[in-house]
């Protein structure tokens, strides 16, 4: 039963890696960009969640809907005022301001909360939903899952079924014939950046109910937003969902048969081998150049 165990807490655990990597595949997926400050913005998400709930609002979901909020905000600026500004001279410079924005952010924590490790207090990581000699199901592990397919459901329908959607859509796929339709490309960018910070400030609140956190973990988050989007498919909302579930699947099987030392390599060996196999991710179609 040990087996089922790792397998039941490991799709679990895909769901908020899924979470995680949602963001980065969405601004991928519409603008090519690679968003070196994902982890960082996250976790920044996470401790102003954390300062809200704990001196202000003292409601976590009430903290999230205001962090969501300036997460959007900054998201916005960010695009708007800094990576618009270059998107067009290549990937290059985009990366360098994405990776300026990490270093800051990585500071700016460390100078307002120090190094100490930090958490959100919730009722929901102290307790299970089933809790037997042979299966347990964490609260926290659920809610994760269930929040992270709402969450790529809800995004599915409005990038389907929305004109706001439809228009980011054709900003991705052809920004000229976008804008001769009268589509303000950048703008489109803009708000795709800062519907990433929504879900980037979700997934920090996840993350510092479940796992405590430091200023410097955006990286790690950033490495397992990177194997989440490249098993599922850059830009695909579905694939970062089955990447996520295989990554957490990986992990936990490969602590239940090698020890949990070897739990993020076996992820990564798998994570390898399907970018050998099919380079464009599970759910992603080959494009053709």
């Amino acid at each position: 039963m040990d087996i089922i165990q790792a397998i039941v807490s490991g799709v679990l655990l895909g769901g908020l890696y899924a979470l995680i990597g949602l963001g980065m595949s969405l601004i991928f997926g519409i603008m090519k960009l690679t968003n070196l400050a994902h982890g960082d913005l996250m976790i920044c998400g996470t401790y102003i969640c954390m300062v809200l709930a704990a001196n202000f609002t003292g409601n976590i979901f009430l903290a999230l809907l205001i962090t969501i909020g300036v997460m959007v905000l900054l998201g916005f600026i960010i695009q708007n005022g800094l990576v618009n500004r270059v998107i067009d001279k290549g990937s290059g410079p985009s990366l360098l301001v994405t990776f300026g924005i990490s270093i800051i952010i990585q500071n700016l924590l460390l100078q307002v909360f120090g190094a100490d490790a930090q958490a959100v207090p919730n009722t929901f990581s102290s307790s299970n939903v089933i809790s037997t000699q042979y299966l347990t199901i964490s609260s926290i592990y659920l809610l994760n899952f269930i929040v992270a397919v709402g969450v790529i459901v809800f995004l599915s329908i409005i990038m389907k079924k929305t004109y706001f959607g439809m228009a980011i859509r054709a900003s991705s796929d052809d920004a000229t014939a976008a804008e001769l339709m009268g589509v303000n490309t950048k703008r489109m960018y803009a708000l795709t950046f800062a519907l990433a910070m929504a879900t980037a400030a979700v997934a920090g609140l996840l993350v510092g109910m479940t796992f405590v956190f430091y200023p410097s973990t955006g990286t790690n988050y950033l490495i397992i937003a990177f194997g989440v989007v490249v098993i599922g498919g850059l830009g695909s909302l579905m694939g970062t969902l089955v990447g996520g579930i295989i990554l957490g699947l990986a992990q936990l099987l490969g602590g239940y048969f090698f020890g949990t030392g070897w739990q993020l390599v076996v992820a990564y060996i798998v994570l390898l081998v399907i970018l050998a196999l099919r380079p464009q991710g599970l759910l992603s179609k080959a494009v053709r150049k």
